[in-house]
């Protein structure tokens, strides 16, 4: 069975586990004691599996965390001079900008 890479990710240590008991790769040598991260890589990897990061489409990623950068010096500057009203400001801005990321990953 053709599995992708988020599948893997989903299934139980013990499905991973029979799946690599089936396969005769060096990369599943010694499934057993792998735990779950490295064993879905090493069956990603017995199985011809790409593993694709997100894409984030519709917004500049880098200008944001170029921002959230400045926010986070903003941030340290709110709290060591005890500004609590400026320090929730740029807490909320930095959380807006996150979800911003979040929502337009595909």
């Amino acid at each position: 069975m053709a599995y992708t890479y988020e599948e893997l990710k989903h299934k139980t240590l013990a499905d991973l586990r029979d799946i690599a008991k089936d396969l005769q790769h060096d990369a599943v040598q010694g499934y057993t004691q792998l735990n779950k991260e490295h064993l879905v890589a090493a069956l990603a990897k017995a199985l011809g599996i790409q593993h694709t990061h997100h894409d984030v489409v519709g917004i500049d990623k880098s200008s944001i965390k170029a921002r959230i950068r400045q926010l986070k010096t903003q941030r340290a500057a709110a709290l060591e001079a005890h500004d609590h009203a400026q320090l929730k400001v740029v807490r909320r801005t930095i959380h807006r900008l996150k979800r911003q990321i979040h929502k337009a990953t595909v």
